[in-house]
């Protein structure tokens, strides 16, 4: 499995499984009616955050986008999305992508990662995180509408890429 940048040709690969994922209802609080330009826009990060796809046998099955969870004094904590193709799920493709995230994230100078909306119910996506060290902060109860279960909570979970040091000025990530 190739993880690459994504580019403008990519889009017509990501937006089939992009659409189905999110009027599946079960991980994503993104609009339903979301048209391909719309959800384009929302999943292509521009610098200094970066989005890339997974691609096997020429697919793309995957794609994450990563950057600074929030600007200014926040600008230190990277945070991630990921969505990988419902017919390339089980082969490895959330983890390499993870762990890509996770990676690109201490390269560019990050102290740490923060998830802030992981459906309690995706267990899956849990269990990869916190295997990749992440740990679940708090949960917001009833934050998420479920598609068939209803509102349930949303975890925030966090994993320390830097040793804290008392008093210390973070450098901002280039």
């Amino acid at each position: 499995m190739l993880i690459r940048p994504a580019t403008p040709d990519d889009w017509q690969q990501i937006w089939p499984f992009f659409d189905g994922i999110v009027r599946d209802g079960q991980t994503y609080a993104y609009p339903d009616d979301l048209d391909s330009a719309a959800a384009e826009a929302l999943w292509t990060e521009m610098p200094p955050g970066l989005t890339v796809v997974a691609v096997s046998e020429g697919r793309v099955v995957g794609s994450a986008k990563m950057g600074p969870n929030r600007g200014g004094r926040g600008a230190h904590i990277a945070t991630a999305s990921f969505m990988v193709d419902p017919d390339a799920q089980g082969r490895g493709t959330g983890r390499a992508l993870g762990q890509f995230a996770v990676e690109w994230a201490r390269d560019h100078g990050f102290h740490g990662m923060q998830f802030n909306a992981v459906v309690e119910t995706n267990t899956t996506a849990v269990a990869l995180w916190e295997s990749l060290g992440f740990e679940i902060l708090a949960t917001v109860p009833e934050a998420f509408d479920h598609h068939t279960e209803g509102l349930v909570g949303l975890h925030i979970m966090y994993l320390r890429l830097r040793p804290t040091t008392p008093r210390s000025r973070v450098s901002r990530p280039s």
